[in-house]
């Protein structure tokens, strides 16, 4: 948990009410490190009972929920775009945009055509299961095939709360430094998938090993597969779509999928 942030106090009522977030201030205010943590792991417990429901949903609308995770600016609504035009006419695809302020990716998701809801979450720099609960409301599930959770540019808090997703997915972009998963273990092992994005800068990225990167991954001992995207210039979507089609057509028990994020953070 992130202590300066305020991601441990969101605005919604069922994970982080105002009487919640009083009861942090208070322990922390009275040095009562033991009481915070108990009224933190409450919170997070309010937010994983809701992710289950919202899990109930999709598996009962034979909906894919993935949620997509990176840093700001590592290509998630770029990779989304050329996603849904690649897939137009074979899988019925909605996106959740999360954003600190304005509906920007939202209008760019709904211009190739498909629903997209946006939630703003103001302070909070991560999107929980009540406001992911709260936007299923304005979609069509009954009518989806695939739905992508597109989370807030972060690499450190979207990994410790369950949306209920059935996958997670981690955008790792060639601008950024290849020791990233060194650097930010818990998202990478709470990973389904690695993307490493805007492979087509790579030559005049000198800087970026994706050898590198791919070693950093296996070092945190899990066998998270690594795949490469590009979705501008030279678009190379291959290994991408053929991974969603093979999720896709994965049969998939009611609730089947325990979520990862809490073991990951656990160090599991």
């Amino acid at each position: 948990m992130c202590g300066s942030c305020g991601c441990s106090v969101t605005s919604n009522a069922s994970m982080s009410s105002e009487s919640g977030a009083n009861q942090v201030a208070a322990a922390r205010g009275a040095g009562a490190g033991d009481s915070a943590v108990e009224v933190l792991q409450s919170l997070l417990a309010a937010n994983d009972r809701v992710a289950r429901h919202n899990r109930e949903h999709f598996d009962a609308h034979g909906v894919l929920a993935i949620n997509l995770m990176s840093s700001p600016g590592a290509g998630k609504t770029a990779l989304l775009e050329a996603t849904i035009a690649a897939l137009r006419g074979r899988h019925r695809i909605a996106v959740i945009e999360g954003d600190l302020e304005t509906d920007n990716d939202a209008a760019r998701i709904r211009a190739q055509g498909v629903p997209a809801v946006q939630i703003t979450t103001g302070a909070a720099c991560h999107l929980d299961a009540q406001l992911v609960h709260q936007a299923l409301h304005e979609l069509p599930l009954a009518g989806l095939d695939l739905l992508f959770i597109e989370n807030v540019g972060n690499l450190v808090c979207p990994a410790s709360f369950d949306l209920g997703q059935h996958l997670n997915v981690t955008l790792l972009s060639v601008t950024e430094g290849d020791d990233k998963p060194a650097k930010y273990p818990v998202i990478f092992r709470a990973s389904d998938l690695v993307v490493l994005s805007k492979t087509d800068l790579l030559g005049v990225m000198e800087d970026f090993d994706p050898a590198r990167a791919a070693a950093a991954l296996a070092a945190l001992g899990q066998s998270t597969p690594l795949i490469s995207t590009a979705a501008r210039r030279a678009p190379d979507l291959d290994a991408w779509l053929e991974w969603l089609e093979r999720e896709l057509s994965a049969p998939r028990a009611l609730s089947s999928r325990a979520p990862l994020i809490a073991a990951a953070a656990a160090g599991g």
